[in-house]
Formats: C-alpha cells, sequence, structure tokens
C-alpha cells in the first residue's frame, strides 16, 4: 500500500509541524490526579486557541472541517514530537464525541461539543460492569422512567477518569423485560448528579495512578433529555461508540507506538548500551524489533484503509481487526522495550516512561472488548462464520 500526500496535505503537514514547535509543552505531565487533569484540560485549550481541536469535527461544533486523513497527520505529527496524548480528555474528544456528532439531538451537540473542544470538561465511560464486561449486552444497571427523568441504580466498572470527570457516556437497561440487546439505553450522565458514588481502583502502574474507578448509583435522576437516540435503542448508539473506540479513536496511539518502535532501535544502536550485551543478544533484538517496526507499518496501512472507509460514514467493524492486532502487537513491542531497558526499567522510584507503558498495556487486549472478543466479532460479522462464545 503506498500512501501518497497532496500538496494540500503536505501544507498542512508543515503547518502542524510549525505550530507544535511553537506550543508544545515543556513541563511534564503531573503523575497526581489533580495536576493530571489542570494540565490535559489546558493542552486541550491550547489546542483549541490555536485552531488545532477537532481538526475532523464538523466547524458548527467548534471544529475545523477537515478530513480524517488530516486529523491522522496531526497525530503523526504530535507522535513525532512526543506531544501529550491519551490523557483525560479522551473518552470525550475520541469517542463520546463523536457519538453525539452522529446520533445526539442538536441541542446536545451545541451544548457538549464545543466544551469538549475547549477543554472545558471531561468525559468518562460507563459501559462495563463487574458482571458485564465482555458481555456488555449482560448490563443490569437499570434505569426506570419516572416522569421526565430516569431513575438509576446499579454500578459500573473500569471507569476510567471517573474521579475527575464531569460527564459520562452511560449505559443502562431501561426494558428488563427486553432481548438483551433491545433494552438498553444511552444516556449522558452528569458527574455530580446526587446518588453517585466514586471509588478509585489502585492500579500496579503507580500509587497514585488512579486510571480506574468504580461507579455506585443510588437512585440517581438523569434527564431524558440526556438520552442520545430512543430510549431502548442504546445498544445500536453503543455499537456506533465501539466503533469509533475500537477503530478511529485508536489512531493516536498506533502512532505512538510506531514511533515508540523507532526510539527503541535508536536506543539499541548506541553504543553505551550494546556494551551491556553480547553481539548475539543484540542481533536478536534487532530481529525482534524489525518485526515490530513491520507490524506497526502494517497498522498504519489497515488504520489508512480504515479512515478511508470511515470517511464516508460511521467506522465499520473492521475497527475490531485494527484493535485485536494492534493490542497484541503493542504488548509485545512493550516487552521488548522492557529487555532493551534491562533492569533499570524495574526501578520503581524512578520509572522509565516505556515500563509506565508496559505495566498499563497488560490491559489493553482485555479494554474496549477482550482479544476473544474481538475475534469473535471478526468470524461472525466479518467472515461470517457460525457463533461462538456471545460477544459484545
Amino acid at each position: 500500500m503506498e500512501i501518497r500526500l497532496t500538496p494540500e496535505e503536505q501544507t498542512f503537514r508543515a503547518q502542524v509541524r510549525d505550530w507544535l514547535h511553537n506550543n508544545l509543552p515543556t513541563e511534564e505531565r503531573p503523575t497526581d490526579w489533580r495536576g493530571w487533569r489542570e494540565f490535559d484540560l489546558a493542552w486541550q485549550k491550547t489546542q483549541y486557541d490555536g485552531g488545532w481541536a477537532g481538526i475532523a469535527w464538523p466547524k458548527e461544533y467548534g471544529g475545523r472541517g477537515l478530513t480524517l486523513l488530516e486529523q491522522v497527520i496531526w497525530f503523526e505529527e504530535c507522535a513525532r514530537v512526543k506531544a501529550p496524548h491519551r490523557g483525560v480528555t479522551s473518552v470525550g474528544i475520541n469517542h463520546g464525541g463523536p457519538t453525539l456528532i452522529t446520533r445526539g439531538t442538536e441541542e446536545q451537540k451545541q451544548f457538549h461539543l464545543p466544551k469538549i473542544l475547549r477543554g472545558d470538561v471531561v468525559w468518562c465511560q460507563g459501559f462495563s460492569e463487574p458482571n458485564a464486561g465482555s458481555d456488555l449486552a449482560g448490563l443490569t444497571t437499570r434505569a426506570e422512567i419516572d416522569g421526565d427523568h430516569l431513575v438509576v441504580n446499579g454500578s459500573k466498572i473500569w471507569t476510567s477518569y471517573a474521579h475527575m470527570a464531569d460527564y459520562q457516556e452511560l449505559l443502562v437497561r431501561t426494558d428488563p423485560n427486553a432481548p438483551k440487546h433491545k433494552g438498553i439505553t444511552w444516556v449522558i450522565c452528569h458527574m455530580d448528579y446526587p446518588g453517585i458514588e466514586v471509588r478509585p481502583i489502585m492500579t500496579m502502574v503507580d500509587p497514585e495512578d488512579f486510571h480506574f474507578c468504580q461507579v455506585f448509583y443510588n437512585d440517581v435522576r438523569i434527564p431524558i433529555a440526556n438520552v442520545v437516540g430512543e430510549i431502548n435503542d442504546g445498544w445500536n448508539v453503543a455499537n456506533a461508540t465501539l466503533g469509533f473506540e475500537r477503530g478511529t479513536g485508536f489512531i493516536s496511539d498506533q502512532v505512538y507506538f510506531a514511533q515508540l518502535v523507532e526510539d527503541m532501535i535508536e536506543m539499541v544502536r548506541d553504543p553505551a548500551r550494546q556494551a551491556y550485551r553480547t553481539a548475539d543478544e543484540t542481533a536478536d533484538i534487532l530481529g525482534r524489533l524489525a518485526v515490530s517496526r513491520s507490524e506497526m507499518a502494517a497498522i498504519r496501512a489497515m488504520t489508512y484503509a480504515t479512515v478511508s472507509r470511515a470517511a464516508k460514514g460511521v467506522p465499520g467493524l473492521e475497527g475490531s481487526m485494527i484493535r485485536l492486532y494492534f493490542s497484541e502487537a503493542q504488548q509485545k513491542a512493550l516487552r521488548l522495550a522492557m529487555d532493551i531497558l534491562g533492569p533499570v526499567g524495574l526501578e520503581r522510584g524512578n520509572m522509565h516512561s516505556w515500563t509506565r507503558h508496559y505495566l498499563r498495556a497488560f490491559a489493553s487486549t482485555i479494554a474496549a472488548g477482550s482479544s476473544d472478543v474481538q475475534r469473535n466479532i471478526i468470524g461472525e460479522r466479518i467472515l461470517g462464520l457460525p457463533k461462538g462464545p456471545k460477544a459484545a
């Protein structure tokens, strides 16, 4: 697959490089969650003020109305200079906002989309539950209609950024008697509503890295006006969300990890590093790096093909193919990064950024649908094979 940019796209790339050169944050992202939120929202606002937020979003909602390919160029240039990415704004930017663009009412779009792009708010995702993760349609968090409100009871888990979020994309069961894929509703939940309790979950990455949370709902009243799509049609809306999350929502990660492989190659070539290994060990690592580089190139080609299709509408099921291949290639590359770092990569007090990525990557073949779920989707919905275990 040969990718050629038009002269206009090449000019756009040069403009991106120039702006990033002059506006890239010089300080590191804080590790405490309050500082993390403040840092990420400030960076999002800087992009918005400079005219670089929501490159492919419609102009009427604060975006630039450009193409998805130009969005990819932005990600590529951000990765090249190691700009902050995948922070607390990711849920709103990568799938919450795009879902509202395709399925939300005009009032919902006008109210929420500019706030997301300006860096005014943080969104989180309330999909998975303690007993409904990979089998997402098995969710049991209930929402009963009471006048012009939904009254929600239940809990969600693995809710990234819930403790610092303002809004949540929430899936609830509004018809317990309907088939499991039918009685679900997608609703916007303000995290300040009475009856919401958030409990951060400590991860192995860092004692202060409360990336995940469990959220409890006790008679939480949400206006029916917050429903996206129709009541009991949330499964269709959720599949749009998952299409973004599994497909174009991970473009920035793919670009950043391709750059990570290049950084690993440079480190291995460093004569000072080679002194710690035998010639055979260095040759083995270089061979594995060649495989990782080829895998990242394959993912890039798949992504460009998906972007081409997505330009014609909502991303299709091929997002599951990219998600599966990338998550496993990512884990493989990070295991190699640990071999390159050696014992220094295990120093807790001065943890290398690659080590943080490595520890977080254990979740990559589970989050947004486990690898087995992605294989089921590919087999059943793309290849037309007989149904296997139930998939989200």
